[in-house]
């Protein structure tokens, strides 16, 4: 499982996809959220799009992985989907925020976490003012939450500043190759292997 987070205007929307491009046989996991669904997105695709209640049930009855309410609006990550992947064998991302990433780390330690920074506060700032879809006091309270998400990142087992998109999708896609190369993950692969070799018995 990897775990994607990063404070808002960073980019991670982008990098999640261009990563999913280079690897389409990892599983995405859609997020439900109560939030209005904006111009261009898809239901299902992007987010699953339900009501407040809709989405109070989905917790009473025990089915999110995580959630959190973020600028008013709640987030949560569907628990059916990802186990049923991860129970075949599927590689699974989550791009969730700072404290959906907390509550996964304490159900799946061996989840891969990755935290996704700007290169300055200025070009954060910069990138989600040329939204041009936010009004200004929204501007101000994504910016106080991204100062404080930003002190979240020793949390996390990588680091990626996405100053140039290029580099930065490289460097998401070395992680998923080196993880899927450990040990624990290729053990049966390499015994498999070794036994072809001569003089090796059955064990």
């Amino acid at each position: 499982m990897f775990v994607l987070s990063a404070p808002s205007g960073t980019g991670k929307t982008t990098l999640r996809k261009e990563l999913l491009a280079l690897f389409p046989d990892i599983l995405f996991s859609v997020s439900a959220t109560t939030r209005a669904k904006k111009q261009g997105e898809k239901e299902g695709v992007d987010y699953h799009f339900v009501s407040r209640n809709e989405f109070l049930s989905l917790i009473e009855k025990d089915e999110l992985l995580e959630w959190a309410e973020v600028h008013g609006n709640l987030y949560g990550t569907p628990k059916a989907p990802v186990e049923k992947a991860t129970s075949s064998g599927k590689d699974v991302l989550l791009e969730i925020d700072v404290e959906g990433a907390r509550k996964v780390r304490e159900k799946i330690p061996s989840a891969v976490t990755i935290f996704l920074l700007p290169p300055s506060y200025s070009e954060l700032e910069k990138r989600i003012r040329t939204r041009m879809r936010d009004k200004e006091e929204e501007i101000k309270i994504r910016l106080r939450r991204a100062e404080k998400e930003i002190d979240c990142y020793p949390e996390y087992d990588y680091i990626v500043v996405n100053d140039e998109l290029a580099s930065a999708r490289e460097i998401l896609a070395s992680i998923v190759r080196a993880e899927r190369a450990r040990r624990e993950r290729m053990d049966q692969v390499a015994k498999e292997i070794s036994a072809t070799f001569p003089g090796r018995d059955d064990n």
